[in-house]
């Protein structure tokens, strides 16, 4: 019986520090993994050494091409790779991203009867308070998964309630290309989309996703203060573009987002004392709620701390987000 084939679609985009890890963990899951794999480097205008990395890292254990193009947003590199994907299946991996060595083998074994899976992520934050927040906003936010970790599936009713991202997400590539054909963004400009929830949502609407610890991955968080408030912008313009639609249950909270947040400015202006209160009164109440979920000192401090900081870069990468969507509308169809 002949191997499934694989290919392992890698967007990049100034990557070269993570890349020699990443893929030293991702051929020891192909070691294992029963697959007739290659990998798909696609560098989305990097101005490092990534492709070069990506070479000399793979070296000759497993077929790599690289695919090249300006920096177009990591949507845009996944569409690339997907599309010069020769595998009958398609893994999607992050640079930043270790996947586990027995993961490809678990999925391997199941594919006939659960062909979609998004990984169980965990965060390697090694005590830093800004890389614990990653994973804690997760945790919290996904609780009905992450409070039992087990192998499950979900389908679009269920679909905001367990965790999912095109970070380490294996998929028939037909299925993949169909998603991507029928993706749409708020946004003109791909870099600026969402660039798994629509998707991901599409596809739910039509196979079921899996998750399992037992198809997992480590991702590395950014962890300097610049590049965490920079990421956590680029989130709440994301959010808006994924969740500012009804189909998701966090699109009340969308919507209601923008008359209280500019009623609050208003009050702060009037009254400056509101800001260092709402600061205190936000970080309390993300104590309160670390203690209560019974978490770790660290990861208790790591809420009081960092939620200000990110409830405030969050936020105004929603009004960024929305003041971008209203002055450059999307084309009409899902290239820009």
């Amino acid at each position: 019986m002949a191997k499934p084939s694989l290919s392992v679609v890698i967007p990049v985009f100034n990557e070269a520090a993570s890349l020699t890890e990443t893929i030293e963990s991702l051929l020891a899951a192909l070691a294992k993994g029963g697959f007739d794999a290659e990998i798909v480097l696609v560098d989305d205008g990097s101005a490092d050494e990534s492709a070069a990395v990506a070479r000399d890292a793979v070296a000759d254990r497993a077929p790599l091409r690289i695919v090249g193009q300006p920096n177009r947003g990591r949507f845009e590199a996944r569409r690339s790779g997907v599309e010069a994907a020769e595998g009958d299946w398609v893994l999607l991996l992050d640079g930043r991203v270790l996947i586990d060595a027995d993961s490809l083998a678990h999925v391997r074994r199941r594919l006939e009867l659960a062909p979609v899976w998004t990984a169980h992520v965990d965060v390697a934050a090694d005590g830093d308070l800004l890389g614990s927040f990653w994973g804690l906003i997760a945790e919290l936010a996904w609780s009905d998964y992450f409070d039992d970790p087990r192998e499950t599936s979900f389908g679009p009713e269920e679909f905001d309630r367990y965790p999912k991202g095109t970070t380490c997400f294996l998929a028939p590539r037909e299925l993949l290309l169909q998603a991507i054909a029928a993706f749409r963004s708020r946004f003109a400009d791909l870099r600026e989309a969402n660039d798994d929830t629509p998707l991901l949502r599409w596809i739910a609407e039509r196979e079921r996703i899996s998750v399992s610890p037992a198809f997992s991955c480590v991702y590395r968080p950014r962890t300097s203060v610049g590049s965490f408030v920079r990421h956590s912008v680029h989130r709440g313009v994301v959010f808006l573009d994924g969740h500012g639609r009804p189909e998701s249950r966090f699109f009340p909270a969308v919507v209601a987002f923008y008359p209280l947040s500019a009623a609050f400015v208003v009050a702060a202006l009037k009254k400056p004392r509101l800001a260092p209160a709402a600061v205190v009164a936000t970080s309390l109440a993300a104590a309160t709620l670390g203690l209560a979920r019974r978490r770790t000192a660290v990861e208790v401090a790591s809420l009081a701390l960092v939620t200000p900081l990110y409830v405030a870069a969050h936020g105004y990468g929603m009004w960024r987000g929305l003041v971008t969507m209203l002055r450059r509308p999307p084309a009409d169809g899902a290239r820009r």
